[in-house]
């Protein structure tokens, strides 16, 4: 507020002074408006956070009433190291004793040595068939794997070092890799099956440009055929699938991994067994746990808020921000109803302190770890006690009555849309009010600064003819006394 500082130099009096204790007076209405604007605006962010709050008890409530937890299994083994075990979505409960006699492998084929790397092979072309060697004890014929074409790799003039010809088959895309690996004897190609299983063993033929006529010499040093006995390159592995029974059935498979040889159930061969491993799949209680242990924790973060934003301070004599505050009551009332109303879902649980769950003397939820194992010990019926969605409050589990509150207090058309509604109207008409007073107020002090303006030139005015008559009075008191 603007304030004149010439006024009361000539009457001696403290004009700014008196405009400006004028003007505290004057400003007490919107003092008090300002003061119930930091108000509003503490409530309101209170309310958020109270929203909040309850956003993550909705949250808690849909995890718990979730089709897909009620339906989670989990697969345990006895032998790990053996055999790992993962349990999908929906997978049946069971048991299953699993006994690995063999696991797939991949056909792995070594040459002989080289002196390096870089010795040269020869010239010609290597084609290489996918397929499964037929016979046992001995092997008498190749089946080609279904759906694989041979593939031929031509080797000319400046591709015939080991490493060149190592490159070149990797390049093929022909279901092998090739490697090159130095021993105390030299450099030796070694060729391995990108993929195990019996489908995946493989035939080298190796057809010089130029035959020697010796399968020692030259690039037919790298053909492979496992009938008869004459073949350049010797086999360290033979490529073959898993061999397990499971519940004493037989099972093969041309990777370690089985799926499908039960519902949802996937199983992978890490090592042979003597005894059998025992897989079990049982429904995940200990997620249905901690789930209700998130939903407890979220609804005492809830009540802790409403009970230290609604407290009063017998000290400071003051009440908390939420005090009385009509959402906050019927909020806290309303959590209660449902923990305290029965529930019909369930034909053994009907009340929360059946399975564990009740409240303090403060107002949060306690749970009952012995009471609560028996609660997960029946899964079927606590899930109904928990997440039925019932015709009526009554006849719906627990978890599902404050899911669907939880919902409707926090929709667009619910009671904290509506109290922030109000709150940010109540924030619009205190501005105005305050914009309203503040051109009032500057009004005012314009008009006693006019006035004391006006009072301080008409004092200074009376001053100065106060002086001269008195000055003339004296003079006229000298002349006579001289007569």
């Amino acid at each position: 507020m603007a304030t004149i500082s010439s006024t009361g130099i000539g009457s001696g009096l403290d004009v700014a002074s008196i405009v400006s204790q004028l003007m505290a007076l004057e400003s007490r209405p919107l003092t008090l408006l300002q003061q119930t604007q930091s108000s509003l605006n503490t409530k309101m962010s209170a309310i958020g956070t109270l929203q909040s709050r309850m956003s993550s008890l909705r949250d808690a409530s849909n995890a718990l009433t979730s089709v897909s937890l009620w339906n989670r299994n989990v697969a345990t083994t006895s032998n790990a190291a053996a055999v790992s075990v993962s349990a999908a979505e929906g997978s049946a409960a069971g048991s299953y004793a699993v006994q690995v006699q063999a696991l797939a492998s991949q056909q792995t084929l070594a040459s002989q040595a080289f002196t390096s790397a870089s010795t040269a092979v020869g010239e010609g072309t290597m084609t290489i068939e996918m397929g499964s060697w037929t016979g046992s004890p001995t092997t008498t014929g190749f089946d080609a794997k279904a759906g694989s074409t041979p593939v031929t790799i031509s080797i000319g003039a400046g591709e015939t070092s080991l490493e060149a010809i190592r490159d070149k088959i990797n390049a093929s895309g022909a279901g092998v890799t090739a490697t090159i690996i130095n021993d105390a004897s030299g450099a030796r190609l070694s060729m391995r099956s990108k993929e195990t299983g019996a489908e995946n063993g493989f035939r080298v033929t190796a057809t010089e440009t130029t035959d020697d006529g010796s399968s020692t010499t030259g690039l037919s040093t790298l053909g492979y055929t496992a009938i008869g006995s004459g073949s350049p390159m010797t086999r360290s592995q033979t490529a073959g699938n898993a061999q397990a029974t499971i519940n004493g059935i037989a099972v093969s498979s041309a990777t370690n991994k089985l799926t499908g040889v039960a519902d949802g159930l996937t199983l992978t061969l890490q090592q042979v067994t003597s005894t059998a491993a025992e897989v079990k799949v049982t429904a995940d209680t200990e997620a249905v746990r901690n789930n209700i242990n998130s939903f407890v924790s979220a609804f005492n973060d809830v009540a802790n808020y409403i009970r230290d934003q609604t407290k009063y301070n017998a000290d400071t004599k003051v009440g908390g921000t939420l005090q009385g505050d009509r959402l906050v009551g019927s909020l806290q009332a309303q959590l209660r109803a449902i923990v305290n109303e029965g529930s019909s879902a369930s034909g053994v649980f009907s009340r929360l302190t059946d399975i564990g769950i009740s409240f303090t003397s403060s107002g949060t939820l306690q749970t009952d770890t012995t009471k609560l194992n028996n609660g997960l010990a029946n899964l079927p019926e606590l899930r109904k006690l928990l997440a039925a969605d019932g015709a009526d409050s009554a006849s719906s589990g627990f978890i599902d009555r404050f899911k669907d509150f939880a919902t409707s207090v926090l929709g667009s058309e619910g009671a904290f849309e509506s109290r922030n509604a109000s709150l940010k109207g109540q924030l619009s008409l205190n501005s105005k009010s305050q914009e309203s007073m503040q051109r009032r107020l500057t009004q005012t002090e314009e008009r006693l600064n006019r006035q004391y303006q006006a009072l301080d030139l008409a004092m200074s005015q009376l001053n100065g003819t106060s002086g001269y008559l008195t000055q003339q009075l004296d003079m006229l008191s000298k002349n006579y006394g001289n007569n």
